[in-house]
């Protein structure tokens, strides 16, 4: 396969090191260099390419998923094949597009393999913003800390077809999750402690789109 090229920031961040990764060119519509796709789960295979979307916050690409197998257990993944690390910062720009099962955005880190990591996702259908670990395959929420065990991450309004942006940060077993900039809460899990990569979730015939992903080693 013919790779596309994305432009890549490097930052200098204080306290960290940092990328910024716009997908700035889209002419084949294929995958941009140093991402890899996975699923987690069965289902129709995930479509992962490059856009157009003037509407974006660093037009004219984003990067989509783009396949509608509606199979709910299927979790489409674009994993960004940087660095592995443990304690981070990650954000994303997201625009829900389509779906009838759900339409869904998510960030992943600590990735191991695509039956292990963890993800917080954002739902233009539920809307809400869940947090999650999947281990060997079988995802669980992670309660929002000074919330019920049960309780599923926190409601708020996701608007499809308008951009947004999710924010999680990860420091040893504290996870905290911002949309927009506004802090929603904070949830505490020790199940997966080494390192791991980062990258983008979606689920079921979520067609998503992503833009300026920005990843800090801490």
């Amino acid at each position: 396969m013919r790779m596309v090229a994305a432009v890549v920031i490097l930052a200098a961040l204080q306290g960290a090191t940092g990328e910024v990764v716009h997908f700035d060119r889209c002419d084949s519509g294929g995958l941009p260099p140093h991402w890899s796709v996975v699923m987690t789960h069965s289902g129709g295979p995930p479509r992962w390419g490059l856009v157009k979307d003037s509407t974006a916050p660093s037009p004219p690409c984003v990067l989509a998923q783009l396949s509608t197998d509606s199979t709910a257990g299927r979790f489409p993944l674009a994993i960004w094949n940087g660095a592995g690390f443990r304690d981070g910062d990650v954000s994303v720009a997201f625009k829900p597009v389509a779906g009838t099962v759900d339409q869904a955005a998510g960030i992943v880190w600590r990735y191991r393999d695509p039956d292990n990591y963890y993800i917080v996702r954002a739902n233009a259908l539920e809307n809400n913003v869940v947090l999650y670990k999947v281990l060997n395959g079988i995802r669980g929420s992670i309660a929002p800390i000074g919330l019920p065990s049960r309780a599923y991450g926190v409601k708020h309004s996701i608007a499809s077809q308008h951009w947004a942006t999710l924010r999680v940060t990860f420091q040893g077993k504290l996870f905290t999750v911002f949309l927009n900039g506004e802090k929603l809460f904070v949830a505490e899990d020790s199940s997966i402690e080494s390192a791991g990569k980062t990258g983008l979730w979606t689920k079921a015939d979520s067609v998503t789109y992503f833009d300026n992903f920005e990843v800090k080693q801490k």
